[in-house]
Protein backbone atom coordinates (compact mmCIF):
# COMPACT_ATOMS: atom_id res chain seq x y z
CA UNK A 1 0.00 0.00 0.00
CA UNK A 2 1.24 3.83 -0.60
CA UNK A 3 2.62 5.48 2.49
CA UNK A 4 0.34 8.30 1.07
CA UNK A 5 -2.80 7.38 2.43
CA UNK A 6 -1.99 7.45 5.91
CA UNK A 7 -1.50 11.71 7.19
CA UNK A 8 -1.84 10.32 10.92
CA UNK A 9 1.54 11.79 11.54
CA UNK A 10 1.33 14.77 10.14
CA UNK A 11 -2.27 15.39 12.13
CA UNK A 12 -0.40 14.91 15.18
CA UNK A 13 2.17 17.08 13.98
CA UNK A 14 -0.97 20.13 13.41
CA UNK A 15 -1.82 19.00 16.82
CA UNK A 16 1.12 20.25 18.71
CA UNK A 17 1.52 23.06 16.66
CA UNK A 18 -0.90 25.16 17.61
CA UNK A 19 -0.85 29.01 19.58
CA UNK A 20 0.70 27.58 21.74
CA UNK A 21 3.52 26.22 20.27
CA UNK A 22 3.78 30.07 18.78
CA UNK A 23 3.23 31.81 21.38
CA UNK A 24 6.27 29.51 23.68
CA UNK A 25 8.73 29.14 20.82
CA UNK A 26 8.60 32.80 20.24
CA UNK A 27 9.05 33.72 24.25
CA UNK A 28 12.29 31.42 24.42
CA UNK A 29 13.40 32.64 21.21
CA UNK A 30 12.90 36.30 22.66
CA UNK A 31 14.24 35.57 26.20
CA UNK A 32 16.83 33.36 25.74
CA UNK A 33 17.83 33.16 21.95
CA UNK A 34 18.73 29.70 21.25
CA UNK A 35 20.65 29.13 24.40
CA UNK A 36 16.95 26.53 24.88
CA UNK A 37 17.42 24.74 21.48
CA UNK A 38 18.51 21.90 23.39
CA UNK A 39 15.36 21.59 25.00
CA UNK A 40 13.23 21.82 21.90
CA UNK A 41 15.82 18.73 20.72
CA UNK A 42 15.16 16.75 23.10
CA UNK A 43 11.24 17.45 22.72
CA UNK A 44 11.33 16.46 19.20
CA UNK A 45 13.16 13.29 19.94
CA UNK A 46 11.19 12.27 23.06
CA UNK A 47 8.08 12.99 20.84
CA UNK A 48 9.41 10.44 17.98
CA UNK A 49 9.72 8.06 20.73
CA UNK A 50 6.53 8.31 22.42
CA UNK A 51 4.37 8.51 19.71
CA UNK A 52 5.71 5.36 17.49
CA UNK A 53 4.70 3.97 21.19
CA UNK A 54 1.20 4.71 20.36
CA UNK A 55 1.39 4.28 16.58
CA UNK A 56 2.79 0.34 17.43
CA UNK A 57 -0.21 -0.11 20.13
CA UNK A 58 -3.22 1.30 17.87
CA UNK A 59 -1.42 -1.05 14.73
CA UNK A 60 -1.40 -4.24 16.94
CA UNK A 61 -4.40 -3.85 18.89
CA UNK A 62 -6.77 -2.23 16.69
CA UNK A 63 -7.51 0.09 19.35
CA UNK A 64 -7.04 3.79 20.64
CA UNK A 65 -4.62 3.67 23.78
CA UNK A 66 -7.66 4.45 25.95
CA UNK A 67 -9.42 1.51 24.67
CA UNK A 68 -6.94 -0.76 24.85
CA UNK A 69 -6.71 0.34 28.87
CA UNK A 70 -10.02 -0.75 28.92
CA UNK A 71 -9.70 -3.94 27.97
CA UNK A 72 -6.16 -4.88 29.17
CA UNK A 73 -6.34 -4.13 33.24
CA UNK A 74 -9.34 -6.70 34.46
CA UNK A 75 -9.01 -5.94 37.96
CA UNK A 76 -11.74 -3.29 39.06
CA UNK A 77 -9.34 -1.64 41.64
CA UNK A 78 -7.28 -0.86 38.92
CA UNK A 79 -9.23 -0.59 35.97
CA UNK A 80 -11.80 1.88 37.32
CA UNK A 81 -9.26 4.34 39.28
CA UNK A 82 -6.92 4.58 35.35
CA UNK A 83 -10.33 4.91 33.29
CA UNK A 84 -11.07 8.47 36.27
CA UNK A 85 -7.66 9.44 35.42
CA UNK A 86 -8.00 9.23 31.81
CA UNK A 87 -11.76 10.92 31.57
CA UNK A 88 -10.03 13.49 34.08
CA UNK A 89 -6.82 14.43 32.45
CA UNK A 90 -7.60 14.63 29.30
CA UNK A 91 -11.32 15.38 29.16
CA UNK A 92 -11.33 17.86 31.29
CA UNK A 93 -7.53 18.57 30.88
CA UNK A 94 -8.40 19.11 26.95
CA UNK A 95 -10.90 21.69 28.34
CA UNK A 96 -8.89 23.67 29.82
CA UNK A 97 -6.51 23.54 27.17
CA UNK A 98 -8.91 24.31 24.08
CA UNK A 99 -8.42 28.13 25.88
CA UNK A 100 -5.22 28.21 25.09
CA UNK A 101 -6.11 27.41 21.29
CA UNK A 102 -8.77 29.41 20.71
CA UNK A 103 -6.98 32.53 22.46
CA UNK A 104 -4.17 32.18 20.94
CA UNK A 105 -6.21 32.06 17.23
CA UNK A 106 -7.92 35.34 18.44
CA UNK A 107 -4.70 37.07 19.44
CA UNK A 108 -3.79 37.11 15.79
CA UNK A 109 -6.94 37.56 13.99
CA UNK A 110 -7.59 40.49 16.29
CA UNK A 111 -4.18 41.95 14.74
CA UNK A 112 -6.51 42.38 11.59
CA UNK A 113 -10.28 42.66 12.97
CA UNK A 114 -10.24 44.76 16.23
CA UNK A 115 -13.61 43.09 17.11
CA UNK A 116 -11.90 41.33 20.55
CA UNK A 117 -10.44 38.08 21.39
CA UNK A 118 -13.97 36.39 23.03
CA UNK A 119 -15.68 36.88 19.56
CA UNK A 120 -13.35 36.19 17.68
CA UNK A 121 -12.50 32.77 20.06
CA UNK A 122 -16.08 32.18 19.26
CA UNK A 123 -15.75 32.04 15.91
CA UNK A 124 -13.02 29.93 15.84
CA UNK A 125 -15.16 27.39 18.04
CA UNK A 126 -17.92 27.48 15.51
CA UNK A 127 -15.70 26.63 12.51
CA UNK A 128 -13.98 24.01 14.26
CA UNK A 129 -17.36 22.65 16.14
CA UNK A 130 -19.25 22.46 12.18
CA UNK A 131 -15.95 20.46 10.68
CA UNK A 132 -16.44 18.33 13.87
CA UNK A 133 -20.27 18.03 13.29
CA UNK A 134 -20.03 17.07 9.77
CA UNK A 135 -18.20 13.79 11.02
CA UNK A 136 -16.22 13.08 7.85
CA UNK A 137 -12.85 12.22 8.74
CA UNK A 138 -11.44 12.72 5.30
CA UNK A 139 -12.55 16.54 5.24
CA UNK A 140 -11.08 17.04 9.18
CA UNK A 141 -7.89 15.53 7.82
CA UNK A 142 -7.13 17.51 4.70
CA UNK A 143 -8.37 20.73 6.50
CA UNK A 144 -5.73 20.22 9.16
CA UNK A 145 -2.90 19.36 6.42
CA UNK A 146 -3.63 22.50 3.99
CA UNK A 147 -3.49 24.39 7.87
CA UNK A 148 -0.19 22.93 8.69
CA UNK A 149 1.16 23.84 5.22
CA UNK A 150 0.30 27.23 5.67
CA UNK A 151 1.47 27.52 9.26
CA UNK A 152 5.09 26.21 7.64
CA UNK A 153 4.80 28.79 4.75
CA UNK A 154 4.67 32.08 7.01
CA UNK A 155 7.36 31.15 9.20
CA UNK A 156 9.78 29.09 7.10
CA UNK A 157 9.84 31.73 4.22
CA UNK A 158 9.93 34.67 6.37
CA UNK A 159 12.94 33.13 7.86
CA UNK A 160 14.61 31.70 4.65
CA UNK A 161 14.42 34.81 2.81
CA UNK A 162 15.55 37.10 6.47
CA UNK A 163 18.99 37.80 7.30
CA UNK A 164 19.38 35.87 10.26
CA UNK A 165 22.92 35.73 12.45
CA UNK A 166 24.05 31.93 11.93
CA UNK A 167 27.29 32.80 13.85
CA UNK A 168 25.34 34.02 17.24
CA UNK A 169 23.02 30.90 16.54
CA UNK A 170 25.30 28.25 16.59
CA UNK A 171 27.46 30.00 19.51
CA UNK A 172 24.33 29.82 21.50
CA UNK A 173 22.98 26.09 20.58
CA UNK A 174 26.73 25.41 22.24
CA UNK A 175 25.76 27.15 25.46
CA UNK A 176 22.95 25.76 26.35
CA UNK A 177 21.14 27.06 29.60
CA UNK A 178 19.44 25.83 32.49
CA UNK A 179 18.15 27.91 35.60
CA UNK A 180 15.69 28.75 37.87
CA UNK A 181 14.77 31.74 35.22
CA UNK A 182 14.59 29.40 32.20
CA UNK A 183 12.60 25.92 33.70
CA UNK A 184 9.18 27.45 33.19
CA UNK A 185 10.32 27.97 29.27
CA UNK A 186 11.88 25.09 29.44
CA UNK A 187 8.66 22.92 30.92
CA UNK A 188 6.63 24.94 28.36
CA UNK A 189 8.89 23.49 25.29
CA UNK A 190 8.39 19.83 26.20
CA UNK A 191 4.37 20.61 27.07
CA UNK A 192 4.23 22.04 23.71
CA UNK A 193 5.84 19.54 21.72
CA UNK A 194 5.30 15.92 23.65
CA UNK A 195 1.50 17.02 24.01
CA UNK A 196 -0.10 14.15 26.32
CA UNK A 197 -3.34 13.61 24.81
CA UNK A 198 -1.45 13.27 20.94
CA UNK A 199 -0.73 9.64 22.63
CA UNK A 200 -4.00 8.84 22.43
CA UNK A 201 -5.23 10.65 19.33
CA UNK A 202 -2.29 8.82 17.59
CA UNK A 203 -3.06 5.41 18.62
CA UNK A 204 -6.76 5.76 17.48
CA UNK A 205 -6.33 7.34 14.47
CA UNK A 206 -3.67 4.31 13.61
CA UNK A 207 -6.15 2.07 14.43
CA UNK A 208 -8.82 3.74 12.39
CA UNK A 209 -6.78 4.11 9.14
CA UNK A 210 -5.44 0.75 9.64
CA UNK A 211 -8.71 -1.23 9.77
CA UNK A 212 -9.59 0.09 6.55
CA UNK A 213 -6.08 0.71 4.23
CA UNK A 214 -4.84 -2.29 5.83
CA UNK A 215 -0.96 -0.69 5.71
CA UNK A 216 2.13 -2.08 7.40
CA UNK A 217 3.30 -0.74 10.46
CA UNK A 218 6.19 0.49 8.92
CA UNK A 219 4.58 3.06 6.37
CA UNK A 220 2.71 4.54 9.82
CA UNK A 221 6.18 4.61 12.00
CA UNK A 222 7.99 6.28 9.10
CA UNK A 223 5.23 9.06 8.39
CA UNK A 224 5.01 9.88 12.30
CA UNK A 225 9.15 10.47 12.55
CA UNK A 226 9.00 12.67 9.50
CA UNK A 227 6.05 14.53 9.75
CA UNK A 228 6.94 15.46 13.73
CA UNK A 229 10.59 16.18 12.86
CA UNK A 230 8.94 18.27 10.48
CA UNK A 231 7.09 20.35 13.10
CA UNK A 232 10.25 20.59 15.19
CA UNK A 233 11.79 22.36 12.52
CA UNK A 234 8.88 24.76 12.18
CA UNK A 235 9.17 25.46 15.72
CA UNK A 236 12.96 25.60 15.50
CA UNK A 237 11.82 28.42 12.93
CA UNK A 238 9.46 30.23 14.99
CA UNK A 239 12.22 30.29 17.86
CA UNK A 240 14.56 31.78 15.47
CA UNK A 241 12.43 34.50 13.82
CA UNK A 242 11.65 35.73 17.57
CA UNK A 243 15.18 35.92 18.56
CA UNK A 244 16.25 38.10 15.73
CA UNK A 245 13.96 40.20 16.35
CA UNK A 246 13.87 40.41 20.31
CA UNK A 247 17.39 38.66 21.69
CA UNK A 248 19.03 41.29 23.42
CA UNK A 249 17.17 44.56 22.32
CA UNK A 250 15.53 46.91 24.70
CA UNK A 251 11.82 45.81 23.07
CA UNK A 252 10.05 42.92 25.19
CA UNK A 253 7.71 40.46 23.45
CA UNK A 254 4.42 40.49 24.60
CA UNK A 255 0.74 40.18 23.44
CA UNK A 256 0.24 43.19 21.59
CA UNK A 257 3.57 42.40 19.46
CA UNK A 258 4.36 39.02 18.50
CA UNK A 259 3.85 39.91 15.02
CA UNK A 260 6.88 42.00 14.94
CA UNK A 261 9.32 39.04 14.56
CA UNK A 262 7.84 39.11 11.05
CA UNK A 263 8.32 43.33 10.29
CA UNK A 264 11.84 43.20 9.19
CA UNK A 265 10.61 41.25 6.21
CA UNK A 266 6.74 41.93 5.90
CA UNK A 267 6.99 45.54 7.03
CA UNK A 268 3.53 46.68 7.11
CA UNK A 269 2.25 43.12 6.31
CA UNK A 270 3.53 41.45 9.28
CA UNK A 271 0.50 41.51 10.79
CA UNK A 272 -1.21 39.82 8.06
CA UNK A 273 0.81 37.03 7.70
CA UNK A 274 1.44 36.10 11.48
CA UNK A 275 -2.46 36.16 11.91
CA UNK A 276 -2.79 33.62 9.22
CA UNK A 277 -0.23 31.66 11.04
CA UNK A 278 -2.28 32.30 14.50
CA UNK A 279 -4.98 31.24 12.64
CA UNK A 280 -4.38 27.95 10.85
CA UNK A 281 -2.15 26.83 14.04
CA UNK A 282 -5.55 27.61 16.13
CA UNK A 283 -7.88 25.85 14.00
CA UNK A 284 -5.87 22.61 14.23
CA UNK A 285 -5.54 22.28 17.76
CA UNK A 286 -9.04 23.83 18.37
CA UNK A 287 -10.34 20.61 15.95
CA UNK A 288 -7.72 18.33 17.45
CA UNK A 289 -7.86 18.81 21.35
CA UNK A 290 -11.36 18.00 21.30
CA UNK A 291 -11.10 15.24 18.32
CA UNK A 292 -8.34 13.54 21.32
CA UNK A 293 -10.34 14.29 24.54
CA UNK A 294 -13.78 12.19 22.42
CA UNK A 295 -11.61 9.15 21.21
CA UNK A 296 -9.67 8.91 25.09
CA UNK A 297 -12.48 9.26 26.86
CA UNK A 298 -15.80 7.12 24.58
CA UNK A 299 -12.36 4.61 24.59
CA UNK A 300 -12.11 4.21 28.32
CA UNK A 301 -15.71 4.58 28.82
CA UNK A 302 -16.27 1.74 26.44
CA UNK A 303 -18.49 3.42 24.40
CA UNK A 304 -18.59 4.50 20.57
CA UNK A 305 -15.56 6.18 18.86
CA UNK A 306 -17.52 6.54 15.74
CA UNK A 307 -17.27 10.48 14.42
CA UNK A 308 -21.02 10.41 14.56
CA UNK A 309 -21.95 9.15 17.79
CA UNK A 310 -23.78 10.59 20.90
CA UNK A 311 -21.14 10.07 22.78
CA UNK A 312 -18.56 10.96 20.66
CA UNK A 313 -19.92 14.41 19.89
CA UNK A 314 -20.89 15.22 23.18
CA UNK A 315 -17.61 14.95 24.85
CA UNK A 316 -15.81 17.10 21.71
CA UNK A 317 -18.99 19.64 22.33
CA UNK A 318 -18.23 19.58 25.72
CA UNK A 319 -14.16 20.52 25.42
CA UNK A 320 -14.95 22.77 22.97
CA UNK A 321 -17.95 24.60 24.84
CA UNK A 322 -15.80 24.96 27.31
CA UNK A 323 -12.87 26.63 25.89
CA UNK A 324 -15.09 29.08 23.87
CA UNK A 325 -16.53 30.06 27.65
CA UNK A 326 -13.32 30.56 28.86
CA UNK A 327 -12.46 32.38 26.24
CA UNK A 328 -15.26 34.64 25.85
CA UNK A 329 -14.28 35.31 30.15
CA UNK A 330 -11.20 36.58 28.94
CA UNK A 331 -7.97 35.59 30.26
CA UNK A 332 -4.06 37.05 29.88
CA UNK A 333 -3.61 35.26 26.64
CA UNK A 334 0.28 34.97 26.83
CA UNK A 335 0.47 33.62 30.84
CA UNK A 336 -2.85 31.29 29.95
CA UNK A 337 -0.96 29.61 26.84
CA UNK A 338 2.08 29.10 28.65
CA UNK A 339 0.87 27.73 31.66
CA UNK A 340 -1.17 25.66 29.28
CA UNK A 341 2.48 24.00 27.63
CA UNK A 342 4.11 24.02 31.37
CA UNK A 343 0.86 21.90 32.91
CA UNK A 344 1.24 19.56 30.07
CA UNK A 345 4.91 18.76 30.68
CA UNK A 346 3.95 18.22 34.53
CA UNK A 347 1.17 15.43 33.42
CA UNK A 348 3.15 13.94 30.74
CA UNK A 349 4.99 11.59 32.86
CA UNK A 350 2.24 9.57 34.15
CA UNK A 351 0.39 9.06 30.92
CA UNK A 352 4.01 8.13 29.22
CA UNK A 353 4.66 5.55 32.20
CA UNK A 354 0.96 4.10 31.19
CA UNK A 355 2.14 3.88 28.09
CA UNK A 356 5.39 2.13 28.63
CA UNK A 357 3.46 -0.51 30.94
CA UNK A 358 1.40 -1.55 28.07
CA UNK A 359 3.64 -1.52 25.39
CA UNK A 360 5.61 -4.29 27.57
CA UNK A 361 2.13 -6.25 28.83
CA UNK A 362 -0.43 -5.84 26.33
CA UNK A 363 -0.57 -9.32 24.99
CA UNK A 364 -1.49 -8.46 21.61
CA UNK A 365 1.44 -6.45 20.31
CA UNK A 366 3.22 -9.63 19.46
CA UNK A 367 7.04 -8.51 17.48
CA UNK A 368 5.91 -4.64 18.10
CA UNK A 369 6.14 -4.86 21.97
CA UNK A 370 8.82 -2.73 23.56
CA UNK A 371 12.63 -3.67 23.44
CA UNK A 372 15.11 -2.84 25.36
CA UNK A 373 16.56 0.36 23.64
CA UNK A 374 12.50 1.70 23.21
CA UNK A 375 12.24 1.25 27.02
CA UNK A 376 15.66 2.96 28.09
CA UNK A 377 14.49 5.55 25.96
CA UNK A 378 11.27 6.32 27.22
CA UNK A 379 12.12 5.89 31.30
CA UNK A 380 15.13 8.25 30.38
CA UNK A 381 12.66 10.74 28.99
CA UNK A 382 10.08 10.56 32.27
CA UNK A 383 13.21 10.73 34.35
CA UNK A 384 14.01 14.03 33.13
CA UNK A 385 10.62 15.39 33.02
CA UNK A 386 10.37 14.60 36.80
CA UNK A 387 13.61 16.03 37.54
CA UNK A 388 12.74 19.29 35.84
CA UNK A 389 9.41 19.42 37.65
CA UNK A 390 10.90 19.02 40.77
CA UNK A 391 13.11 21.54 40.37
CA UNK A 392 10.92 23.98 38.99
CA UNK A 393 8.31 23.31 42.24
CA UNK A 394 10.21 22.97 44.22
CA UNK A 395 14.04 24.69 44.38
Amino acid sequence: MSQSRTKSGYIIAAAFIGPGTVTTASLAGAEFGFHLVWALLFSVFATIVLQDMAVRLGFATGKGMSEALHHQFKQSWVKYPLIMLVVAAIGIGNAAYESGNLTGAALGLNNIADLGIGPWGGIMGAIAALLLWRGQYKHIENVLVMLVGIMAMVFVVTFAVSEPDWSAMFSQITQPVINTDSLTTILALIGTTIVPYNLFLHASLVARQQQEHSQPASDFRRQSGIAIGLGGLITLVIMATAMQTFFGQADSMNAGNLAAQLAPLLGPYAEIFFAMGMFAAGLTSAITAPLAAAYAVCGALNKPTDLTSVWFRAVWAMVLVAGVVATLTGTKPLYAILFAQAANGILLPGVALLLLYMMNTHPQLGALRNRLAANVLGVGVVILIIGLTYQKLFA
